[in-house]
């Protein structure tokens, strides 16, 4: 794939990221997005209205109107008629009453049960709700309004019968009365909807122009509900609407703005970053995830302060560095700011932020670090956040201090880093300090192994590991990741031990049984056997880097030369002698192939006097530079001149006369 083709598609890449992020806006109008609550100065300029809109009651309003108008209807009930033939055979089949009294009681019978028995219970609660009247259903849509006193109850109906038969001594009286009017559920359900539907929603209308609110006036509970109806207008006219094409590429255009500035940036200023699809498809889904959670909250009317916003220069700070970290979070803030209610608090808020994690954390080796950097940040959220509010309010309230716990969950958060970074090394092969941290432990399984079946060559190891991480404080560079690379450089070595003299102790050495080309090959064969070994073992990418590059393609030289020397007048074709490569590309890289060269050839030396260690740290450098090993790599003249001075004084440091002790004379 060519360049232009690559730098076509990650453009592609970043214009799609756009159009997600146009489509995740909410659908609301950004022009009354604003904060107000009663009692409060309004902090905006005059508010007027752009058309007329109703002014809607409160929830509080129609609740009590809504109670008021149910508790005022008056009821529907029916009589049942059926009750009454029951009452008259029941007095028929009583023998003792005599005709003249019996017929007085079926005629009073008659009229008790057509006017309608009302039960204690429902008399009482009509009482209590101070209702006089009832709709009495006489056909299907049929009423007639009738004062409660017009019905009996149980007591009058038996008093009004007792009268006429004053000597009941059998309890017929009693049995002769039961109540036949009861409730209508299903009409007094109708006439309940009705009586709510007919409830006006509204106290009023303002029409266009009309000032609403102007700059320092106290916000009123008639200014809350206005505004309040006003929001709702707009929202009905956005809901009530389809997002034409046009809203959706403006809100395209404009974050695609911000985009392109983080891709030219990328481009420019971090090349290493912009050159590795995995790096890009990174930023890409940070940006999607913490734009697209803001969304979804925003959406969901919950507050965005929850969101841990500073929770992304922290990562990018630990896989790449606090300036891309940086970018990386104001472009979120800012995407993020376009449709929360308070933006420049909101950006105040997350910019002080981002600016606490990168300078409190630049790496994490330990995990109280992470601790400390969130309650840095959550200090200067608080502070920021109060100092802001007095400002603009000259107090705090409630509501400050539940926008203060929000912002504590927020950096809680933070704390769920470890998890996250983890994430993000096995899904884009990336390398932070705590797996750095973990690799360098002496005492793993795989560095016991290392250390018992190649001791001499994981002693090597440990003594590169010391030159390279001082040559990399020197110049600035990553000493812990050269450190771990140093570790691990010569793992290879792991297949075959008995090839190399650091693990010979003096012994035959057997290279000097085979071939000179085939001895060569066996110990060029560390290499990748090396990689082979740190792949199974599940190793970094950044760690196999080292492995691969730390000879370069160089040749081994001790071969070379002697099997030029056995051919003199030959041309001799050096590729069976010369490493695989590929060349160090890093400053990293380039320190190691040099500190394990120094460190080898060190050994060799017959005295460790200043002078001899001076000359061979030139000679081996200065080979390695004219030869080209270290032409891929960022280091500069000065930066090899500063690395030759540290190995000069750490092998010195090394190799040192010791006191002689003296025996002890008897």
């Amino acid at each position: 794939m060519t360049d232009r083709l690559q730098f076509l598609l990650k453009a592609l890449l970043f214009a799609a990221l756009a159009l997600i992020i146009a489509q995740l806006y909410p659908s609301v109008n950004r022009h009354v997005q604003f904060s107000y609550e009663i009692g409060k100065p309004w902090r905006y300029d005059m508010l007027t209205a752009e058309f007329d809109f109703p002014v809607y009651k409160s929830d509080l309003e129609i609740g009590k109107e809504r109670i008021d108008a149910l508790n005022s209807l008056i009821p529907y009930v029916t009589i049942d008629q059926r009750t009454l033939p029951s009452m008259l055979n029941t007095l028929h089949n009583d023998s003792l009453i005599e005709p003249q009294t019996e017929e007085k009681l079926v005629a009073t019978l008659n009229s008790v049960y057509s006017a309608g028995i009302i039960p204690a219970t429902l008399y009482h609660d009509l009482i209590d709700r101070d209702i006089n009247e009832v709709f009495v259903l006489v056909g299907e849509h049929v009423s007639v309004k009738t004062p409660l006193t017009a019905l009996y109850t149980e007591k009058s109906a038996y008093e009004t019968l007792a009268a006429i038969h004053p000597t009941d001594s059998s309890g017929l009286i009693s049995s002769l009365v039961h109540p036949n009017v009861a409730l209508d559920s299903i009409t007094n359900a109708r006439a309940r909807e009705q009586a709510i539907e007919q409830l006006s929603l509204t106290s009023g209308i303002i029409q266009a122009g009309e000032q609403i609110i102007n700059r320092g006036d106290i916000v009123t509970a008639e200014h809350y509900q206005v505004l309040h109806s006003l929001q709702k207008a707009y929202e009905e006219k956005n809901f009530n609407r389809t997002r034409t094409i046009e809203v959706v590429l403006a809100e395209a255009v404009f974050a695609g703005v911000f985009l392109f500035l983080f891709f030219l940036y990328l481009y420019l200023f971090r090349p290493l970053i912009f050159n590795r699809w995995r790096s890009l498809l990174c930023f890409v889904l940070l940006i999607m995830l913490f734009f697209g959670m803001a969304a979804l909250l925003i959406k969901m009317s919950v507050s965005v302060l929850i969101i841990p916003f500073a929770f992304v220069p922290i990562v990018i700070r630990l896989f790449f560095d606090s300036r891309t970290g940086l970018f990386t979070h104001w472009i979120i803030v800012l995407l993020t700011a376009f449709m929360v209610p308070e933006p420049m608090e909101f950006i105040f808020l997350q910019v002080a932020a981002g600016m606490t994690a990168v300078s409190t954390l630049k790496d994490i080796t330990q995990r109280s670090q992470l601790a400390k950097t969130a309650l840095m940040i959550f200090i200067v959220y608080v502070i920021t956040y109060c100092s802001l509010e007095i400002i603009e309010n000259g107090m705090l309230d409630a509501e400050d201090a539940g926008n203060i716990g929000r912002l504590a969950v927020s950096s809680l958060m933070i704390l769920t880093a470890y998890g996250f970074i983890y994430l993000l090394e096995k899904m884009f092969g990336f390398t932070s300090s705590i797996t750095l941290i973990e690799l360098t432990n002496v005492n793993s399984d795989f560095m016991l192994r290392f250390a018992e079946q190649a001791p001499g060559t994981f002693q090597h190891s440990l003594q590169v590991s010391n030159l390279a991480t001082e040559a990399a404080k020197k110049i600035n560079a990553n000493s812990l990741l050269v450190r771990t690379g140093a570790l691990y450089h010569d793992i290879g070595k792991l297949a075959h031990p008995e090839y190399f003299t650091e693990n010979q102790n003096g012994g035959h050495n057997i290279l000097n049984d085979m071939p000179l080309t085939v001895a060569a090959q066996n110990v060029i064969n560390h290499v990748n056997d090396g990689i082979e070994l740190a792949r199974k073992e599940g190793l970094p990418q950044a760690i196999i880097n080292f492995i691969a590059m730390h000879h370069g393609t160089s040749v081994t030289r001790w071969f070379y030369n002697t099997y030029a020397n056995q051919h003199p007048g030959e041309e001799i074709d050096p590729k069976p002698f010369t490493y695989p490569g590929p060349m160090p590309d890093s400053k990293e890289t380039g320190i190691l192939m040099m500190a394990d060269a120094i460190e080898a050839a060190s050994r060799s030396l017959k005295e460790y006097s200043e002078e001899s260690i001076d000359q061979l740290v030139e000679k081996i450098i200065g080979a390695q530079v004219a030869d080209g090993q270290l032409a891929n790599t960022p280091l500069s003249f000065r930066n090899i001149e500063d690395i030759k001075a540290v190995f000069k004084q750490k092998i010195k440091s090394m190799y040192h006369h010791r006191i002689a002790y003296p025996e002890l004379k008897k």
